[in-house]
């Protein structure tokens, strides 16, 4: 159970209710509208509480749990022990998200804005939304309806957020259009100069970053992830790409829907993800590369080449996985 201190519940809700709202199937159980209190484990749910088996490895503790309710598929089905209910969907995982979204809704503040937050002349702040203490919007900023700027997030000259965004505390914002429902963590920095400059020996000069970042809808990107403004081209992040913590994305990379990055990555300038690429934990990717639609990469592995879409790749240089692993 989620301690109380920070995180408000909602419901109960019906096993039927909950089978409605995520699409699985209520199996097991004569008593469709017996209600369910909350979310947890398996080994630790008690029963009025709804949990889910994803991976045949915690068999076991499914067969031992003492859950009211349970997402499972019908392959495992047979496993439940007498008395919990069964939601057979062909995958749990992302029915028991959806109802812990349920009982555990994102929060929003009432709308207000915050004595101390210094808003510049020009901006347009649309209804509901929420502007934390010290929070800074520059000139010229548009920020969409119900958006949470926290506390010392800082908005630049002519940032445009569209509806349901939040900026996390610390984060900071600058030459970037930015779609519905963005979340931006706590001490992200977007926007910024790219890395870029002529290299000489008397003296490397500075090449003016003029392009922008534009992200759109339904993305997230974690705590402290930086991602630079483009050289000429804009850097793109497409709808639905979720990027965890400390990651960087160098100025021009297009990135396509629905890809995955996972914490410290590091993506150099011009290079392109096609939609739906997994990058693990810490991959490196050179510059002005292409790695194609689909493609995986596993942690640790370094990108010096383009990638074919549909692929899954490991090491260092990175290579065909069934290679590197014959080799390995």
């Amino acid at each position: 159970m989620a301690d109380n201190r920070f995180f408000s519940r909602q419901g109960p809700f019906s096993l039927a209710a909950l089978a409605e709202r995520t699409g699985a199937q209520l199996s097991g159980s004569d008593q469709p509208e017996r209600l369910i209190h909350d979310v947890a484990p398996l080994d630790s749910a008690a029963p009025d509480h709804l949990s889910f088996l994803d991976n045949r490895k915690y068999r076991s503790a499914f067969s031992a749990t003492k859950a009211g309710a349970c997402f499972v598929t019908a392959e495992l089905a047979k496993l439940a022990p007498a008395g919990t209910a069964l939601l057979v969907t062909p995958q749990p995982y992302k029915a028991y998200a959806r109802a812990a979204q349920l009982f555990y809704p994102e929060p929003l503040p009432p709308a207000s804005i915050a004595r101390t937050a210094c808003i510049s002349d020009g901006c347009v702040i649309e209804e509901g939304s929420v502007i934390e203490e010290g929070a800074v919007i520059g000139s010229g900023a548009k920020i969409g309806r119900e958006c949470w700027i926290e506390a010392n997030a800082v908005l630049g000259n002519g940032v445009v957020l569209g509806d349901r965004c939040r900026v996390g505390a610390g984060a900071s914002v600058t030459h970037s259009l930015i779609g519905n429902r963005v979340r931006i963590y706590p001490g992200c920095r977007i926007g910024q100069d790219g890395f870029g400059f002529a290299i000489d020996p008397s003296g490397h000069v500075k090449v003016p970053q003029l392009g922008r970042v534009l992200i759109e809808d339904d993305v997230e990107i974690g705590a402290n992830t930086c991602i630079d403004r483009g050289a000429g081209p804009d850097t793109v992040i497409g709808r639905g790409v979720w990027i965890d913590n400390q990651v960087q994305i160098g100025h021009n990379v297009r990135i396509g829907k629905g890809c995955v990055i996972v914490a410290q990555c590091g993506i150099s300038g011009s290079t392109v993800l096609e939609d739906y690429v997994v990058l693990a934990g810490q991959v490196g990717v050179a510059g002005h590369l292409t790695i194609g639609k689909g493609t995986r990469i596993a942690a640790k592995s370094g990108i010096i080449s383009d990638v074919p879409p549909g692929q899954e790749y490991m090491g260092y240089p990175a290579q065909p996985i069934k290679q590197f692993l014959r080799q390995s």
